[in-house]
């Protein structure tokens, strides 16, 4: 089997590969870098894959050895020709360890540039583990000091997470994690981010997590109000909105601002009634709703602006937020929504897109633990109430610290809110079907 051929059958069945459902046309390498020689071997691979309409670029870091032992087995790519076994490098801590060595000697191997924050610290002699579960990257923790997070799907230019932090870290955002260096290359001409070292955040608590907890206490308590709860999230979810406004008076201040006006509303609802026509092309039992959405897009349509527009996070929920003993909560993964096309991601929006998709995680994060749950019709007030109480702590606390009224912007808020909920309609129903009900159930309440 060609190497080529080798990587395809492997490529296709990865978590953060894209094209899953389409097929595979052609697969090239078009750079090929030997970080270290030897037994074992890294090399660093760009790849190419045609699936569907559509070409993208892939890192893979990949390893070579005569022998795989037990521990990488599961890392396996298949041979690679020459007697040796090919596997994910990133599994392997021995070749990890000169990534974040390069970065800290700012070295260049090949078309590899190794880049080091200025002033930064960090321990090179820490083993490397990866964090399972992510969708669109891979991240290694080194020790419990730093994370490197190793952009799979690349697109040519810079990647904002890269671009986002370190602005912010001049700036002296505490509400970042530090960034220490990262690892760019050449793609198309342009300066591409391949992956980001940044500052680990040991003793932190995801905001899923803890969002998690407080409405299982809750369902665990028969007949009590979300005020009343023991594990009441409100107080918290009132300094995530504070924090959030934060972060986007930063990302102005550091990236700019503008103003848009009626013609760029108009783009945006028909976008908007794009998206709807197609969610309900896939999923007709959306289009009970389409009065209702319509209704709310066209709402929009007549409104005038102006509406300020900056930098945005782009793909904000309570995953992307850590809650930390010292500093309150972090955002992360400023990269934004990665199947978008990044001069969308980088393009200027309106914060309030940051606070639907809050809004919406505060849904998801209430209806999801009454999936199966055969007291779920009976609960569903319950859960009402404890996304009501945190989605109004969350508004007001964006208000208070600077953020947009959301009272005085309700029809483009729930617009925003509505064309979020269509979008994980689709999303449920092409990855995670037993998920379906809950953007479906939430529409019936809208």
């Amino acid at each position: 089997m060609a190497f080529e051929d080798v990587l395809a059958a492997w490529l296709v069945k990865q978590r953060w590969f894209a094209g899953k459902g389409q097929e595979l046309r052609d697969l090239a390498v078009v750079a090929d870098t030997q970080v270290t020689a030897g037994e074992p071997e890294l090399r660093h691979l760009i790849i190419t894959v045609c699936h569907g309409t559509s070409a993208d670029y892939y890192q893979i870091p990949v390893g070579l050895r005569r022998w795989l032992p037990a521990r990488l087995q599961h890392a396996r790519i298949g041979p690679s020709g020459d007697g040796r076994q090919l596997y994910d490098a990133l599994h392997d801590a021995e070749l990890t360890r000169p990534l974040i060595e390069g970065i800290a000697h700012d070295a260049t191997i090949g078309g590899l540039q190794l880049r080091k924050v200025a002033g930064a610290a960090f321990d090179t002699e820490l083993e490397s583990l990866v964090i399972s579960g992510e969708q669109s990257n891979t991240s290694l923790v080194y020790g419990e000091e730093s994370i490197l997070k190793v952009f799979r799907r690349v697109s040519p230019g810079p990647n904002p997470d890269l671009e986002v932090t370190t602005a912010l870290a001049r700036l002296g955002s505490g509400h970042i994690a530090e960034p220490l260096g990262w690892i760019e290359t050449r793609l198309d001409g342009v300066p591409t981010s391949l992956a980001i070292l940044s500052q680990y955040l040991r003793l932190a608590s995801d905001g899923w997590s803890l969002a998690a907890t407080s409405v299982r206490d809750l369902y665990a308590e028969p007949h009590t109000d979300a005020a009343d709860a023991g594990g009441d999230f409100a107080g918290e979810a009132h300094r995530l909105g504070q924090a959030t406004a934060e972060v986007h008076a930063s990302m102005a201040a550091a990236f700019g601002t503008d103003t848009v006006g009626a013609d760029v509303v108009s783009e945006l609802t028909d976008r908007m009634f794009r998206n709807l026509d197609q969610a309900i092309a896939a999923v007709p039992e959306l289009g009970k709703y389409s009065e209702m959405i319509g209704h709310a897009y066209s709402a929009l349509a007549k409104l005038s602006g102006p509406f300020p527009v900056q930098r945005v996070h782009g793909d904000y929920h309570l995953g992307q937020v850590l809650r930390t003993p010292e500093t309150g909560w972090v955002v992360l993964d400023f990269e934004g929504e990665p199947a978008t096309p990044l001069a969308q991601r980088r393009a200027r929006s309106s914060p309030l897109r940051d606070v639907a998709g809050m809004l919406r995680s505060f849904d998801y994060a209430a209806r999801h633990q009454l999936i199966g749950r055969p007291d779920a019709d009976a609960q569903a007030a319950t859960a009402r109430d404890w996304v009501r109480r945190n989605s109004t702590a969350f508004c007001a606390g964006y208000a208070e610290a600077g953020g947009l009224d959301t009272g005085e912007n309700a029809v483009l808020l729930r617009a925003l809110q509505l064309n979020k909920a269509v979008y994980e309609v689709l999303y449920e129903a092409r990855h995670r079907p037993s998920w379906l009900p809950i953007p479906l159930d939430s529409l019936a309440e809208f």
